[in-house]
């Protein structure tokens, strides 16, 4: 497949004290319109998923991360194109969550998610959250 792009993103499931996990919900003009996810976005050339995500983060949440840890990984099949899906878990952060991008916003405990319609590729994710999600979380 020479003629696939591998499209890398990234994702964070932002945890808070009580272990509940932020998703947002996507506008419904762009694809998977609706549907909730995890925040996240697109890693540009030449940068680190990390930096990528702390940089989207910032950008859509005005929230600053600080040592996200490597949780799970999707990968999906577009057309042309291949989605690889890093999700990272955050339990240290600064700052309010605001819906920059115009997006709605929710807390919900990772049992919950299932419940949500979310993207394909936010699905494992999700699922890899729900087994973790016996850990203690705490932000700062």
């Amino acid at each position: 497949m020479a003629d696939t792009l591998l499209l890398p993103v990234v994702a964070a499931a932002i945890l808070d004290g009580e272990g509940r996990c932020l998703v947002q919900r996507r506008p419904v003009d762009k694809e998977h319109g609706g549907l909730w996810e995890f925040p996240g976005g697109k890693v540009e050339p030449g940068e680190s998923p990390e930096a990528a995500l702390a940089r989207e983060i910032a950008e859509e949440l005005q929230v600053t991360i600080d040592a996200p840890v490597p949780l799970a990984f999707a990968s999906e099949a577009r057309g042309p194109r291949h989605l690889l899906l890093l999700l990272y878990r955050v339990e240290r952060w600064t700052g309010t969550p605001r819906p920059l991008a115009g997006s709605i916003l929710r807390w919900c405990r990772p049992a919950e998610l299932p419940g949500l319609a979310m993207p394909p590729a936010d699905r494992p994710l999700a699922d890899a959250l729900i087994a973790g999600s016996g850990k203690n979380a705490a932000h700062g």
